[in-house]
């Protein structure tokens, strides 16, 4: 589909890759793009429609949907890492990770499916993540999170077809955003990241594998699963977000 005059709506769009595909979306001629936050008074990027959108509030998520009517892309983009350790630290650091990357993706997708099907069908993006194929000592919640929205992507890709929905998947290793401030190894840009997505949805493909990192684990689903574990092949695999609005 063309991203030129498509309406989108963004989830965790006021920072770091929910950023980057708001400005994307708009610098392709994306005719309006609704940028979902929790808090719509902190958006300062011209050209965007503030839409308040927290994805583990039902309420909000109904109102989001009822706001864009338009709607022909989203894009789940909103994601948190907070989890503990594998052995230390309590659990409900995964249990929000599982309830915003999860079922806030889930529930996101469920509310807005018929109205990308009233629009032609259009096109659904998940911000997924190299982590969803990955062994993770560190964060297995975080990983544990993105394994089942890759799952659950794979699920709305059948479920979808019939609508003439796009459903695709964005893998990627650790990206140049605030929340992966603190890691030290190479990062992609985020801009990289949106571009190659819209690329993607323009040919009508539906994975996307943006980096090297992506690519190896993604070819090592074939092999032993320690060829899984983080480390094993280049780049750590987490998009640690702080907080619900993006990665």
């Amino acid at each position: 589909m063309e991203i030129k005059g498509s309406v989108a709506v963004v989830t965790g769009a006021n920072r770091g890759i929910g950023l980057a595909f708001t400005r994307a979306l708009l610098a392709r001629g994306a005719a309006k793009v609704y940028a979902g936050v929790r808090n719509p008074e902190d958006l300062r990027e011209p050209g965007a429609e503030p839409l308040r959108l927290d994805v583990t509030d039902e309420d909000q998520i109904a109102a989001a949907a009822a706001t864009a009517p338009d709607a022909t892309v989203l894009i789940n983009n909103a994601g948190i890492q907070a989890g503990p350790g594998l052995l230390e630290g309590p659990l409900e650091g995964a249990r929000r990770e599982l309830e915003v990357n999860y079922l806030g993706t889930w529930a996101v997708s469920r509310a807005f499916a018929p109205v990308l099907a009233a629009n032609g069908g259009g096109a659904l993006v998940n911000m997924l993540s190299v982590a969803s194929w990955r062994v993770n000592r560190r964060w297995p919640g975080y990983a544990a999170s993105k394994a089942a929205e890759w799952s659950l992507t794979n699920a709305l890709r059948v479920g979808l077809r019939p609508q003439g929905t796009l459903v695709v998947g964005v893998h990627v290793g650790p990206v140049d955003t605030e929340a992966a401030m603190g890691l030290d190894v190479p990062k992609v840009p985020a801009a990289e990241v949106a571009a190659k997505t819209l690329d993607a949805i323009s040919r009508g493909e539906t994975e996307v594998l943006v980096d090297e990192a992506s690519r190896q684990a993604r070819a090592a689903l074939a092999g032993p699963v320690d060829l899984l574990e983080t480390g094993a092949v280049n780049g750590d695999g987490g998009q640690h977000g702080r907080g619900g609005d993006g990665h």
